[in-house]
């Protein structure tokens, strides 16, 4: 079936997680994605062997593109890249701070040469103030976001355990390149887009930001909890599995008081009764459900919930992700054989589409340089 960006060109100057990101979708949606890398390929590819020999974070991020090998700091395959880019229409690179413009790639002097051409600089904390030159990795931008401080157990700030802020940077792009595409279809003219890492994740934390400002305190850090809604959290069953349960209103508590609790009277009660009140009376509510969750077997609890038509689910771990139902796979193939990975979270109603490849390093480099010679 055609695809929507068939026939457009993506040249991607691209390393780790973010911009990959943001190129394997517009790959998913039929672009032709043109990977630029080092001799030693992007250092994704060395950040484990899980995948049949692949890097997990290069076969999920990688698949149907080309690879080039080049190295712009030398003049005939920066000749070579300047060519490319001429036919392409989006370019994106997220090297360190200030290299793509040094080396000739600014996103001023490629519009001035192809004007239809959509530029992505895709950084740490922008292009300019006192942070523009400093290296961002993922977990750094966490720190520095606030993110790791309202996250994890009470104890101490936790790391999300998934790269959210390269993926908030790189959906945010992906986001930017095809409205840009849009204005370009009316307009015929292309444009400069800037993505940082903190950017993105900034946008994500407005809540606990406005919440700070509007009330003096940052939200405090509940591991399986929720700092302003109780009960809302994971409680133990008797055989130690955990049921993570979600209330959000009154009548939700009146229901799970009458049908799980079996306590339908409870909501009368002093520090029971209405959410504000149950969160500053959050230990001993707490423990009044787990009290009652340690008494039974997961097939009582589940019953029990139903009937309280109570949002929950189990605390899963990686294994029991792997075989969640709800888990749906495609099938890439790689240099060392194919994987199923868990499929793009978008479905189309004409049907699935097929995924592209993981290439070797360099693999398309003899035919690209044969084509834009």
């Amino acid at each position: 079936m055609a695809r929507p960006l068939e026939g457009l060109l993506v040249v991607a100057l691209e390393q780790a997680v973010a911009a990959p990101y943001c190129s394997s979708r517009l790959a998913d949606a039929g672009a032709r994605v043109i990977k630029i890398e080092r001799a030693e390929g992007d250092f994704a590819r060395g950040y484990d062997r899980a995948a049949k020999g692949s890097s997990s974070y290069f076969v999920w991020l990688n698949r149907g593109k080309q690879s080039l090998v080049a190295d712009i700091k030398q003049p005939a395959d920066a000749a070579l890249l300047h060519r490319i880019l001429t036919k392409a229409d989006v370019f994106i690179q997220n090297l360190a701070p200030g290299a793509a413009e040094r080396a000739g790639f600014g996103a001023a002097a490629l519009l001035a040469i192809n004007p239809r051409l959509i530029t992505v600089d895709i950084s740490g904390y922008g292009d300019s103030g006192p942070y523009a030159e400093m290296k961002a990795y993922d977990l750094l931008v966490q720190a520095e976001s606030g993110l790791a401080s309202i996250t994890g157990h009470p104890a101490g700030p936790g790391r999300v355990g998934v790269s959210a802020c390269d993926i908030a940077c790189g959906m945010a792009a992906h986001a930017g390149i095809l409205e840009a595409l849009i204005e370009r279809g009316i307009t015929g003219k292309g444009k400069g887009l800037k993505v940082s890492l903190f950017d993105g994740m900034a946008d994500w934390m407005n809540v606990p930001l406005l919440y700070f400002e509007g009330t003096g305190k940052a939200p405090e850090r509940m591991g399986l909890a929720h700092a302003s809604i109780c009960p809302y959290g994971a409680f133990a069953l008797a055989d130690g599995t955990l049921v993570l349960i979600s209330i959000q209103n009154e009548r939700e508590w009146a229901d799970f008081c009458s049908h799980f609790l079996l306590e339908p009277d409870l909501p009368k009660r002093p520090g029971f009764d209405i959410n504000v009140n149950r969160v500053a009376n959050r230990p001993e509510v707490d423990a009044h459900v787990a009290g009652v969750f340690a008494s039974l077997d997961l097939p009582e609890a589940t019953a029990r919930l139903n009937r309280a038509k109570t949002a929950f689910g189990l605390v899963n771990d990686v294994a029991g992700f792997a075989r969640h139902p709800a888990l749906r796979r495609i099938t890439v193939e790689t240099p060392g054989g194919p994987i199923a990975i868990a499929a793009p979270p978008v479905q189309f109603s004409d049907g699935p589409r097929a995924l592209g490849p993981v290439p070797a390093i360099g693999a398309a480099s003899e035919t690209i340089r044969a084509e834009f010679s």
